[in-house]
């Protein structure tokens, strides 16, 4: 297939791409700083004069990755702004090109996040579940996908990959929550009670690729494992996997000093289930958090 990938170069980006083109797909990544690569078509896109929909004839795929990290920094009013310009900006521009191509690709994929349905300590959140939370990132997530879904007005099959904290030894979330236990000095953030929906990086690259090919996925689709934990239980698992100890708690309060309104990241989750991925028959090669980071660490 050809498959064109805006933010190719990113965290999942860079997975994807290497495992496809192992499986010998041709693929096109937009960028604004076109690279040389022998087995990677670069497309230069967001610069004045760019023509990507010129270099992308006849694509199956179109992916957007793309979008400013939320994570990088505290959510100053500007910052806030940013994240949610930038994701907007990105699939404006991705649709723009869709409409430009006299032969529409089979299917959109759009990056999302969990963070549609807000935090909770009691409530289990699947698909089917279709009200927004009223925090920033449930706002975030809402208008972004609301613009992905006019794709759909072109015919496309669209999917929105509403992602959870993805685990990889290397990028994300994980090396920094790791840090503490690797100087001994790891334990609960907050109370420990609050749920993470985790996803090791490989599932969410078996599932991206499980999306395209499946004719029978749309809309929105949960890319978090089958049995989400809580913190406490995480962080006993990262301490048994480093070989280090749980024991040296950090209190909500010092977390909401120090990042502000991104603590909620941290303090407050949701409890997210892959309904629809399951339904639709995919198998999961890390479902239990304990193999997952054995995997992971053991690597």
């Amino acid at each position: 297939m050809r498959i064109a990938i805006a933010g190719g170069s990113g965290f999942v980006g860079n997975a994807l791409t290497k495992r496809l083109i192992e499986q010998g797909h041709e693929v096109f990544i937009l960028t604004r700083s076109p690279a040389k690569n022998g087995d990677i078509k670069y497309i230069q896109w967001l610069t004045e004069g760019s023509d990507p929909a010129g270099q992308l004839k006849e694509i199956d795929v179109m992916m957007n990755l793309a979008g400013e990290s939320i994570g990088a920094g505290r959510w100053t009013s500007t910052r806030k702004q940013l994240i949610v310009q930038s994701r907007l900006q990105t699939v404006v521009e991705v649709l723009q090109i869709m409409k430009q191509l006299p032969t529409k690709p089979k299917v959109f994929l759009n990056a999302s996040a969990i963070g549609f349905y807000g935090t909770s300590l009691h409530d289990r959140y699947t698909e089917a579940d279709a009200s927004a939370g009223s925090d920033f990132l449930a706002s975030t997530v809402k208008q972004w996908e609301e613009k992905a879904l006019e794709a759909t007005h072109l015919n496309v099959r669209t999917v929105l990959c509403r992602f959870g904290i993805i685990l990889d030894k290397k990028e994300g979330a994980l090396p920094r929550m790791a840090l503490p236990y690797k100087l001994f000095a790891g334990g609960n953030l907050g109370t420990g009670q609050q749920w993470m929906s985790w996803i090791h990086l490989d599932d969410v690259v078996n599932g991206i690729i499980f999306a395209i090919e499946n004719e029978n996925l749309s809309g929105s689709v949960n890319f978090t494992a089958p049995v989400p934990v809580k913190m406490e239980q995480l962080g006993k698992s990262l301490a048994k996997a480093t070989n280090r100890p749980h024991w040296f708690p950090t209190p909500a309060f010092m977390l909401k000093a120090l990042l502000g309104e991104m603590s909620l990241l941290v303090l407050e989750g949701q409890h997210v289930l892959p309904t629809k991925l399951q339904q639709a028959g995919y198998q999961f090669q890390y479902k239990e958090i304990a193999s997952a980071l054995a995997d992971i660490y053991e690597n």
